[in-house]
């Protein structure tokens, strides 16, 4: 045990799979190991967790990657300023749909977790015909303008050939032919989906697996197939706190490290997913925690979709915060017109994601760190092994789906070609 730190640290976090290091750094006594006293405080809403960060209830939180780059950058009201010097996770997202809307794309071609492409295809057909129709238009949710899972679905959609509109948006109403999207605690989604609310969803696990276990849902595609190897949640701190406590810095992100070493290993997972499902967590079925963790993903009742990678807590560098990631959310920000490009606005970015306390703080473990804090993003189609600070480090796949390539240093070009509507 190292030195020993007087000051609690209190956390926000929301009932994804992905808070499982927060949770095992608490319960395996990792955060006891490097001398913190962990507390962890579950929230209804990203929306709340930003509040509590704003007033000072909590030091820190489990965030999705562009919800603190959107704090930082003020785009909501009551925006701390926050730095990410750690991911938590990469990819453990599907996109899900009602069972009706699952049985008129497949009526136009199989669907698989791992085949986006034709997943995406397959929902242009059926929200053409039903523009054909003068049907309402479809409508899906996210747990926030701002998630993770926002940008992917959006992502996904527009390099599908579809428009989707926030039914919240000021610009316009959305029209038959697109696709609304709102926001909904995930927690609601499954309900959503079966009183006909809604007719899909994008959100972390576990929720679409809970939609499938009550009949209610069919998982079509995977946030790490959309994006192989993209960032969902993430490590956020308030400037502040950060300024005044970086050696208890230091020690949370040592603990969080082993603790995501600790989720990452097979030999774990039943034991992780028990301590997840209890109420004070995730208050699910342990049951339902196992399909993500082993990648074995039941994406309809009785159908089982083997999906390696489907969700990374440790391995191919998922805890470094690259800083190409951001500049791709802020790409996408830019693209559904929730900011206007500025040098001021881009350097807010470079300065949230912070690479440097994360090698500061694991300096002293010997941990393997990426020599670079930006890459190519998506230009890996097999993992490769890179230049790191210790050794070799494995990193990849991480295309998109469409095979574009994002290069940060070309932010421009990348922009020029189109915007998402």
């Amino acid at each position: 045990m190292g030195k020993q730190f007087s000051t609690q640290i209190t956390l926000g976090y929301m009932p994804f799979l992905d808070c499982a290091p927060l949770v095992a750094a608490v319960e395996k006594g990792f955060a006891g190991d490097e001398g913190i006293v962990l507390r962890l405080v579950r929230e209804t809403s990203w929306g709340q967790i930003g509040n509590r960060l704003a007033v000072g209830q909590f030091d820190g939180a489990h965030l999705p990657a562009p919800f603190a780059l959107a704090s930082s950058l003020a785009l909501f009201p009551l925006s701390p300023s926050l730095i990410v010097p750690m991911t938590l996770s990469l990819g453990g997202g599907a996109v899900t749909v009602s069972p009706a809307l699952a049985d008129a794309m497949r009526a136009l071609g199989p669907l698989r977790l791992a085949d986006p492409l034709s997943a995406g295809q397959a929902l242009k057909q059926v929200a053409q015909q039903r523009c054909s129709r003068g049907l309402l238009p479809l409508k899906f949710a996210v747990g926030h303008d701002y998630s993770s899972q926002a940008y992917h679905l959006r992502y996904w959609l527009a390099a599908s050939g579809l428009h989707a509109r926030f039914e919240n948006s000021k610009t316009s109403e959305v029209s038959p032919c697109d696709i609304g999207i709102v926001a909904l605690p995930s927690p609601l989604m499954a309900d959503g989906l079966a009183t006909g609310a809604i007719d899909g969803f994008c959100a972390a696990e576990p929720w679409s697996s809970v939609a499938v276990d009550r009949g209610v849902g069919c998982m079509i595609a995977a946030t790490a197939a959309i994006w192989r190897g993209g960032p969902d949640k993430v490590l956020a701190m308030t400037r502040s706190w950060e300024e005044r406590q970086q050696g208890e810095l230091d020690a949370l992100i040592r603990a969080l490290y082993r603790a995501a070493q600790w989720c990452s290993h097979p030999g774990n997972t039943e034991e992780l997913a028990g301590i997840l499902a209890a109420p004070r967590y995730l208050g699910v079925d342990g049951s339902l925690l196992l399909p993500a963790l082993t990648g074995d993903l039941i994406t309809a009742p009785g159908q089982v979709e083997p999906f390696a990678d489907f969700l990374l807590l440790d391995r191919k560098a998922a805890n470094f915060p690259w800083v190409s990631q951001a500049l791709w959310f802020y790409s996408q920000m830019m693209l559904c017109r929730q900011l206007s490009p500025s040098d001021e606005s881009r350097q807010i970015v470079l300065d949230t994601y912070r690479p440097d306390l994360f090698r500061r703080a694991l300096k002293p473990v010997f941990a393997p760190i990426p020599s670079a804090s930006t890459k190519l993003e998506g230009a890996l189609a097999a993992a490769q092994y890179v230049g790191a600070t210790t050794g070799k480090l494995l990193l990849g796949p991480d295309m998109f789906f469409d095979s574009r390539v994002f290069d940060p240093e070309c932010l421009d070009d990348y922009l020029a070609p189109a915007v998402i509507p």
